[in-house]
C-alpha cells in the first residue's frame, strides 16, 4: 500500500502516483459503486481512495479495499465532540487533554473507516467503532486494519480490509 499528501487536487495526485508506482501513462476510466465509492473496471484488483481538506489531498493505493481521510485542522463549533464520539472515544479523547488533535485523529479514522467499507457516512459518527489511536499507530477493530498519521496542521488515516502492510508514515510531496 502507497499513501501520498500533497497540497495539489486529488485527482492528479492519483494519476501522478500511479504513474510513479505502477509506470500508468494515464487515469483509466473509473467507475462507482452503488454508494458512490470510485473504482477502475479495467483494473479491479487495484484499490484506490482519495480524500482532500483545505488544499490537502490524501491517495492511498493497494491491492485490498481501502479506505483514507485526511483533514486540516482547525477550530470547530463547541459541542461537536459529543456528537461525533461515542462514550469509549469521548473518555479517550478527555484523558488526551481534549485537544482539536485527538478529535481529528478520531474523525479521519471514521471517516476512513466508512469509505474502505464503502458505505459512506450514512450512519450517527458516534456509532461508528474505531481503534483509540494516536498519530504514528496501527491497530485493528472489527476485522479491519487502521492507520494514524498527523503533521503539524493535519490528521490522517487509513482502513484496510487488506493483510498488506501499512505504511509508517504518509509520503509528502509529488
Amino acid at each position: 500500500m502507497v499513501l501520498k499528501l500533497a497540497e495539489t487536487d486529488a485527482w492528479q495526485l492519483l494519476a501522478r502516483l500511479l504513474r510513479q508506482e505502477l509506470d500508468w501513462a494515464e487515469l483509466p476510466p473509473v467507475s462507482r459503486t452503488e454508494m458512490g465509492k470510485p473504482w477502475f473496471p479495467d483494473a479491479p484488483g487495484l484499490h484506490f481512495n482519495l480524500s482532500h481538506s483545505g488544499g490537502l489531498a490524501l491517495c492511498g493505493v493497494g491491492e485490498a479495499p481501502l479506505g483514507v481521510d485526511v483533514e486540516r485542522m482547525r477550530p470547530r463549533r463547541a459541542g461537536l465532540e459529543r456528537y461525533v464520539l461515542s462514550e469509549e472515544e469521548f473518555a479517550w479523547f478527555q484523558s488526551r487533554g481534549g485537544d482539536w488533535g485527538s478529535l481529528y485523529t478520531l474523525w479521519t479514522l471514521k471517516e476512513a473507516k466508512v469509505k474502505c467499507l464503502g458505505t459512506g457516512l450514512r450512519q450517527a459518527p458516534r456509532t461508528i467503532q474505531v481503534p483509540l489511536l494516536e498519530p504514528g499507530q496501527t491497530g485493528e477493530r472489527d476485522g479491519l486494519r487502521f492507520g494514524a498519521y498527523a503533521g503539524p496542521d493535519w490528521r490522517a488515516a487509513v482502513c484496510t480490509a487488506g493483510e498488506e502492510p501499512l505504511p509508517e508514515r504518509v509520503w509528502m510531496g509529488m
